[in-house]
């Protein structure tokens, strides 16, 4: 199995303006997130980038993929009928083909010299299956993810088959139906936000928008859940770390993570001591006056 396919996803009008927003990168020169994502993506080896974007958008997106736009394939998502139908919406680009699948509103630093894509295309190249990134996360923030259950694969450290998928469970429902063995307490393995799916999915996604009513919502949750059901599908234990830019602080964070992975370490770090001792002077001022 080859990758060179890859779609994005960025239609949700709470946070299609994510992907727009600037930072500076490990390089330190200044992007716009979307760019970032399209270079995590690049760095697999893909020739295109579908993107599935909100009806108006796609002169807003191609200026901020700048040199990167001619790679790009654009589809609308031309009503707001959730994250699985945005997937669908590409089909007719994926065809039927493989394809790494990134969300546009979360950032990645690996903890590897691959980056947290190129580990996830090289494990589903290896296996020839679908694999999806996950990462294990506190049982406080499970409503922000989608969640898998499953056991280690025999000889592997960070590679697991999947046997359930759930949408934003609770910790209740975690401790149900998504316990897995050898995994910390208090911790499920949730989506890192990318994927290397066979184009099952996509069939899966098609029959579920064909049977759902016109303004129905569908979630690709409920979909990964079934492809585990009917071929061979992994999740990876991604060396590294995501960073959804939709949390509140979600873009500082992202954009500290970056800096201090980047060629401008030495000088930020400096910077944060500086601002932390303004700050403990301030304080002790404030103290000493009152």
């Amino acid at each position: 199995m080859t990758i060179r396919k890859a779609v994005i996803t960025a239609a949700a009008r709470s946070q299609h303006a994510l992907p727009l927003q600037a930072l500076v990168d490990r390089d330190g020169q200044q992007k716009s997130a979307l760019k970032i994502i399209l270079e995590e993506a690049l760095s697999t080896g893909v020739e295109t980038i579908c993107l599935v974007v909100s009806p108006g958008d796609q002169s807003s997106y191609a200026a901020a993929a700048g040199d990167l736009a001619p790679r790009l394939h654009f589809v609308e998502q031309s009503q707001p009928r959730g994250y699985g139908h945005a997937l669908s919406c590409a089909r007719s680009y994926v065809k039927d083909d493989p394809f790494l699948h990134l969300v546009g509103d979360h950032l990645y630093v690996s903890q590897q010299k691959a980056r947290c894509a190129r580990q996830l295309v090289q494990a589903a190249e290896a296996e020839a299956c679908s694999v999806s990134g996950v990462q294990p996360t506190r049982e406080n923030v499970l409503t922000y993810y989608g969640t898998v259950g499953g056991r280690r694969v025999a000889g592997q450290n960070h590679l697991y088959e999947i046997e359930n998928v759930v949408e934003k469970p609770t910790p209740t429902e975690a401790e149900q139906t998504l316990i897995i063995p050898g995994l910390r307490a208090g911790h499920y393995l949730c989506f890192f936000g990318m994927h290397v799916l066979t184009p099952t999915v996509m069939e899966i996604l098609d029959e579920q928008v064909k049977s759902a009513s016109p303004t129905g919502r569908i979630e690709l949750s409920p979909a990964l859940a079934k492809l585990a059901s009917k071929e061979r599908y992994l999740a990876l234990e991604v060396q590294g770390t995501r960073y959804n830019l939709g949390l509140r602080y979600g873009l500082l964070q992202a954009q500290l993570a970056l800096a201090l992975d980047g060629n401008d370490r030495e000088e930020i770090l400096a910077q944060m001591v500086e601002l932390l001792a303004a700050r403990e002077r301030s304080q002790l001022n404030h103290e000493s006056h009152s």
